[in-house]
């Protein structure tokens, strides 16, 4: 889906709102089992009807980190369920509806339920209104997940203000993030007989910093940037993908993969920053 607000650039939020196979991080990415605990997640509404689906992080054996405009309660998202395996949607069969494999995106396949398949009936959002307030959108949810996924490592978060250094920093340019999650690979443009590509699976690949500092960010934002030198970035359904500060072996998440400003996940990636007292301390408790 894409959203607009009132500043002087188009926002594009990095989540799909229809019933299409998943798809995954852009430039140069690599398959992604380094983060078992990154999951595609869809939203249903009331009916138990599909509505979007975006990507997110465990941070507990039930908590489920992702972006505030993913966890929209007042869109209409009321259910949530979430896939583990690496290659959630890659068998997806338009024909079907679903993928055969995984049952994306309408079941847990038999016997995957708590182990790598999860439902929840409990979403949080932090405040997030269709970004009233930009920059500090409140673009952070959590989805508490009926069932445990116990794992060997979780995502972790990071101590408060742990980017602030980098806001004021000179030489921090190759500063290095990795991003992760089920979003598209290309984006072609809506007129171009040229498919957009997917690979359906949970890819990552490593970004630089651009700033911390400027009206799009100014604190709450992160931004970085994912073309060329074997870089990578965001496009459609990574929102709510973890953003991890160090290389691809990094779990410590510092932002939520949350906009762009280019509707062909060209340019420069904005995640929401979760290393602030504020939102740490609402993670802890949400309400």
């Amino acid at each position: 889906m894409r959203r607009s607000i009132g500043i002087s650039v188009m926002v594009v939020l990095a989540l799909a709102v229809v019933a299409a196979p998943v798809f995954a991080i852009t430039g140069n990415y690599v398959e992604d089992f380094e983060h078992p605990f990154v999951g595609l997640v869809v939203f249903y509404d009331a009916n138990g009807d599909f509505l979007w689906r975006c990507s997110g992080s465990l941070i507990s054996q039930t908590e489920f980190l992702t972006a505030g405009h993913c966890a929209d309660t007042a869109e209409g998202a009321v259910t949530a369920r979430v896939y583990f395996q690496q290659d959630a949607g890659a068998n997806y069969n338009p024909q079907l509806g679903y993928d055969p494999v995984t049952l994306y995106p309408i079941a847990c396949a038999p016997g995957t339920v708590g182990k790598l398949c999860a439902t929840s009936h409990r979403l949080y959002n932090y405040g997030f209104a269709n970004f009233a307030g930009f920059p500090d959108t409140h673009d952070v949810g959590l989805v508490i997940l009926n069932q445990r996924i116990r794992l060997a490592e979780y995502g972790q978060l990071p101590q408060d203000g742990l980017l602030d250094d980098l806001a004021i920093a000179r030489g921090q340019e190759e500063t290095l993030f990795t991003v992760s999650g089920y979003g598209l690979s290309y984006r072609t443009q809506e007129q171009s007989n040229v498919p957009n590509l997917s690979f359906r699976e949970r890819l990552m690949a490593e970004s630089t910093l651009v700033n911390l500092g400027s009206s799009l960010t100014d604190g709450y934002n992160l931004q970085t940037q994912g073309n060329g030198d074997d870089r990578g970035g965001t496009c459609s359904g990574d929102s709510g993908g973890p953003v991890f500060l160090g290389g691809p072996e990094s779990n410590l998440i510092v932002a939520v993969t949350s906009f762009g400003l280019n509707a062909l996940c060209r340019g420069t990636d904005f995640a929401y920053r979760v290393d602030r007292t504020e939102v740490l301390a609402w993670i802890n408790n949400p309400q």
